[in-house]
């Protein structure tokens, strides 16, 4: 479990340095104060996914070791999730 969280962190960490040159434009109102900022879709789906390894990292590291199923157990509360839906 610890190899996985290792694996994203370090995804993440490699892909913030990547990300640190973004081209942005700035909206600014009538005062020239900004109020906004403008990105390209591309830029934006990348933040995005970074985000969303981030949050899925932290939700791994909160797993307790104690909560591992059999592949048995997996299948039945994969099942009783599928029926709430």
């Amino acid at each position: 479990m610890n190899f996985v969280i290792l694996v994203i962190t370090c995804i993440f960490t490699s892909n913030i340095f990547k990300m640190l040159e973004i081209d942005k434009k700035y909206i600014v109102d009538e005062n020239k104060k900004a109020v906004a900022v403008q990105i390209d879709i591309d830029t934006f789906n990348k933040i995005e996914q970074l985000i969303e390894d981030y949050a899925l990292g932290h939700l791994i590291e909160e797993n307790s070791p104690d909560e591992i199923f059999s592949l048995n157990e997996a299948k039945s509360v994969y099942r009783k999730l599928q029926k709430k839906k």
